[in-house]
């Protein structure tokens, strides 16, 4: 995993090549976690943490990013006091063609489902 720098504001990921199938597939399984890549897919643009209105604790918030972090789903940068997140939709579509498009296609009809 690449080394976050002396900054301890800067936040480690993992290299693109580091990117594991079997980890993208867990941090997605979750339906949290899902619910916060639908949203960032939605925007196609960093959010703030503060964006999401999750239902669950702080601490365990900051879990479920962290998971979509070190998995390789999002990229986290600090601007200014606010910790930002994007989907890392090009580093995912280079390496699983098709898997981040059909991930939310499928979790768009299964909302449409009820």
């Amino acid at each position: 995993m690449s080394t976050a720098a002396a900054n301890s504001r800067e936040l480690a990921h993992p290299d693109r090549t580091e990117i594991r199938l079997e980890g993208v597939l867990h941090a997605l399984s979750d339906p949290m976690r899902l619910n916060i890549v639908c949203a960032l897919a939605m925007e196609e643009r960093e959010l703030a943490c503060s964006f999401f209105e999750l239902p669950v604790s702080k601490s365990t918030s900051t879990h479920h990013f962290r998971v979509l972090r070190e998995s390789g789903v999002i990229q986290q940068v600090y601007r200014g006091t606010a910790k930002m997140s994007g989907l890392r939709r090009d580093d995912l579509e280079a390496l699983f063609p098709g898997l981040l498009e059909a991930i939310l296609g499928a979790a768009d009809l299964q909302a449409g489902r009820g």
